[in-house]
């Protein structure tokens, strides 16, 4: 006679392990590989449940069979399991279509809208201001914005002196160092800050209209003239 293996409930352990799972996907936002893995760990965990259950099945004592009932509430609570992958999953995609759909609508909102975004080109046209901006991860005791040409000669230097952390617009009146109007086109800003003699990172920003929105695999990208394709979530100011 083979050996008899004591009657036990496989499930607990599985259902347990499952949620487990199942609660890691649910806080992981909007991951389309973390739905995927959820499905995966599910499937195999199930398959371990019916695995232990044939073995149980097949090394029964005779003489003390599994209760039928017991059986039947262990098939009922793999279904169950089985269930809440499925609703977790649905409720997975819901959540990615609704977050696709507020990513775009907030995208679409900002045309015709002016933004600071990540750059380092700032474009004067003739007889007229252009504007920039700095992004500062803490306060500083000088901030100096350095305007320059196409060749790398400094045309306009800005002291700023003591500024605040945040997102700081930067206007330029367009004229050089000397007082002369410089000439239209696109130059390179470029920053740099101190606080208590140490040097602070400074990230500079390129200013431009929003004319169109695009929707692609990483969501929506906002189309800024001639700075190009930019990500929603690198906006820095809207203006």
């Amino acid at each position: 006679m083979s050996a008899v293996t004591p009657t036990v409930n496989p499930t607990a352990n599985l259902i347990a392990s499952l949620n487990s799972a199942n609660s890691s996907v649910a806080g992981s936002g909007s991951s389309t590989s973390s739905s995927t893995a959820a499905a995966s760990s599910a499937a195999g965990l199930q398959d371990s449940f019916m695995t232990l259950l044939v073995t149980q099945l097949q090394n029964q004592d005779p003489l003390n069979p599994m209760d039928s009932g017991q059986m039947t509430s262990q098939l009922a609570q793999i279904s169950t399991v089985d269930g809440i992958n499925k609703l977790n999953a649905t409720l997975q995609a819901l959540n990615t279509s609704m977050s696709s759909s507020q990513s775009m609508s907030a995208a679409t909102s900002l045309i015709g809208h002016n933004v600071l975004v990540p750059g380092s080109t700032i474009s004067l046209a003739s007889g007229s201001t252009a504007t920039a901006g700095v992004q500062l991860s803490q306060g500083v005791d000088t901030l100096t914005v350095t305007i320059q040409d196409s060749a790398g000669n400094t045309v306009r230097t800005l002291n700023l002196g003591a500024q605040k952390a945040g997102v700081l617009p930067v206007t330029w009146d367009g004229l050089t160092n000397s007082g002369a109007s410089a000439g239209a086109g696109s130059y390179t800003v470029t920053a740099t800050a101190t606080q208590g003699g140490n040097n602070i990172p400074v990230t500079t920003l390129s200013y431009g209209t929003v004319d169109s929105v695009s929707l692609g695999s990483q969501g929506a990208s906002l189309n800024v003239g001639t700075l190009g394709a930019v990500s929603l979530s690198s906006v820095a100011m809207v203006k």
